[in-house]
């Protein structure tokens, strides 16, 4: 059982959209959902600032979604779920894989501070209150 997501959640969206589905017809057949949901679900993406909404049609009128900056700037998370999900939840092998786009190798992808270059891990960095932190927040994060 997934722990985390629902079974079609709008990862799932922002996943097709970065492979290039634009068009509710290509996004309803890629993930199987109800109309109504994807709808939902679109709309939300869009109200985010994840998917922007395009007529591409007048009569009937139709739309196409495209990514935002903000909707392209997911792609990472998306790798990161990926490589989780590789990792935890799939006894029977990995379904999908990140890889090399000239090599063609199995990437392991890890997150980096982009700063210092190094593996972000627990032992080398820690969650601390950032400028716009609240009091309360500030407290729950104070250095021990």
């Amino acid at each position: 059982e997934p722990i985390l997501l629902n079974a079609v959640g709008k990862e799932m969206i922002l996943r097709d959209a970065l492979h290039g589905y634009t068009r509710f017809d290509e996004f309803q057949q890629s993930l199987g959902i109800a109309p109504n949901m994807l709808t939902k679900r679109l709309n939300s993406l869009v109200d985010s600032g994840l998917l922007e909404r395009r007529l591409y049609n007048e009569r009937p009128p139709r739309h196409e979604y495209i990514l935002t900056a903000k909707g392209r700037d997911f792609r990472p998370v998306l790798i990161a779920l990926l490589a989780w999900g590789n990792r935890h939840l799939a006894p029977e092998g990995k379904a999908l894989v990140l890889a090399d786009a000239r090599t063609g190798k199995t990437a392991d992808p890890i997150l980096v501070d982009r700063l210092s270059g190094k593996p972000v891990t627990e032992r080398d960095f820690v969650l601390r209150p950032g400028p716009a932190a609240n009091p309360r927040m500030r407290r729950r994060y104070a250095a021990h």
